[in-house]
């Protein structure tokens, strides 16, 4: 096949998915080097600064605290600037944040470095902007731009962590970090100054859609199009309770899943496998959570979002009660393929976002939202592990997912009619 075929191929692809493209291969490295490889990094920092696993362990806390406090501003911030300066600044300070990450010694430098620069970075840059992005570009095809975007990250974790591990192993973990920080500079830093921020500053309309030759005709049902996608501010939004029903479903869903994935190896333990079974098993979830990712993305555009996402709290809400109950190998195979439809339908939960409230300050509204929720992945790992220190026994803990989903569920019922009704003059 010649250049000039694949670049005329290239050409006609609607310039949205590059960019979508674009922050999924930033996140992909992202998620590699920084949200699953603080895992490789655990042990041999906490090895040579002679700290407890418990000292470590504060600093993933607090990063989630500090991303909760966060998100507000940088959604204005966002929304107000375009998120390319936002992840540009991003970039460079995940790059310079793990070059420092390699001198750091003593607990108060770590500390400093990890959440005061590289958590900071990583909040704005890798987790709100990409799916800024993808929300401005698309419209009928939000859910599976956002599923692409999302999926990089376990993708990021599968290809890129690995490598990370021998690393660290190889050359240590310092030369490791540094060499991280180089591959954010060198890789991800070009890339973030080709983001561009809506189709409207390229004179593209979302989805590639192609404007009317007779502008000036517009049609009623256009009008009622406008009008039924209006964009509310972040203000705005918090009046609607459709923002709560959201924001409260999101906490039930977060502080579930987050402690379900701290606790996983813990959990298959107490129900009778061995850590390497278990460990085997957490490796089949984080592959069911991929696949998923992209299965229901494709299936979110076509159907009813809500709909899509009560049964994707419901199967897992189900899944719970058969791990309380002595019958055998399969339901922790349930469990695993189904518990994880949890972090899977993430994205179609910002898509209903979008939906709802519209493309203009979404961002400021996903901050807002993400203040409130943001604090069940703090509590959620913390609980759990209360409960077990007390009980010695996570019989609890899976009675209180399973009502915590269940209720989730209930909600988000509630939002299938206005949704449907909003959503109407899109499909006429």
């Amino acid at each position: 096949m010649s250049l000039k075929v694949v670049f005329s191929f290239l050409s006609r692809i609607f310039y949205g998915w590059r960019m979508v493209g674009l922050v999924s291969a930033i996140r992909i490295v992202g998620g590699g080097l920084h949200q699953f490889g603080f895992t490789v990094f655990f042990l041999p920092i906490s090895q040579d600064l002679g700290l407890s696993r418990a000292a470590t362990s504060l600093a993933f806390s607090l990063s989630r605290a500090q991303g909760a406090i966060e998100a507000p501003l940088v959604g204005y911030l966002i929304d107000r600037y375009g998120p390319r300066p936002i992840l540009v600044t991003a970039v460079f300070l995940a790059g310079v944040g793990y070059i420092l990450l390699s001198w750091v010694n003593s607990y108060t430098s770590f500390m400093i470095v990890y959440l005061g620069v590289i958590c900071l970075a990583f909040v704005a840059g890798f987790i709100h902007s990409p799916m800024v992005v993808a929300n401005s570009w698309f419209i009928r095809q939000r859910a599976r731009a956002m599923t692409v975007v999302s999926a990089a990250v376990p993708i990021g974790g599968a290809l890129i962590s690995p490598l990370l591990a021998i690393g660290v192993t190889s050359i240590g973990w310092r030369w490791a970090a540094f060499a991280s920080g180089c591959i954010f500079l060198l890789v991800c830093l070009p890339l973030s100054f080709q983001l561009k921020r809506s189709p409207e500053s390229m004179g593209l309309l979302p989805d590639g859609d192609v404007a009317p030759a007779d502008t000036g005709a517009i049609s009623s049902a256009d009008t009622t199009n406008k009008n039924a996608n209006a964009d509310l501010t972040s203000r705005q939004a918090m009046k609607t309770w459709v923002f709560w029903v959201l924001v409260v479903s999101m906490t039930a869903r977060v502080t579930c899943y987050s402690a379900a994935t701290v606790h996983f190896v813990p959990l298959m333990v107490w129900k009778g496998l061995s850590e390497g079974a278990a460990a085997s098993l957490l490796g089949a979830f984080a592959f069911a959570n991929l696949v998923a990712h992209f299965v229901l993305g494709w299936i979110a555009d076509r159907v009813n979002k809500p709909k899509l996402l009560a049964a994707c709290q419901l199967l897992p809400a189900l899944s719970v009660p058969p791990l309380l109950w002595d019958l055998g190998y399969w339901q922790l195979w349930f469990f695993t393929i189904v518990f994880t439809l949890l972090d899977a339908s993430f994205p179609i939960v910002w898509a209903t976002v979008g939906d709802f409230f519209g493309r203009r300050h979404f961002a400021t509204v996903r901050g807002s939202m993400s203040f409130f929720y943001m604090w069940g992945s703090f509590a959620g790992p913390v609980l759990a592990g209360a409960i077990y220190d007390r009980t010695e026994s996570y019989r609890t803990v899976l009675w209180i997912w399973f009502s915590l989903l269940s209720f989730a569920t209930l909600l988000i019922l509630f939002l299938i009619r206005p949704w449907t009704k909003r959503m109407k003059p899109i499909k006429a």
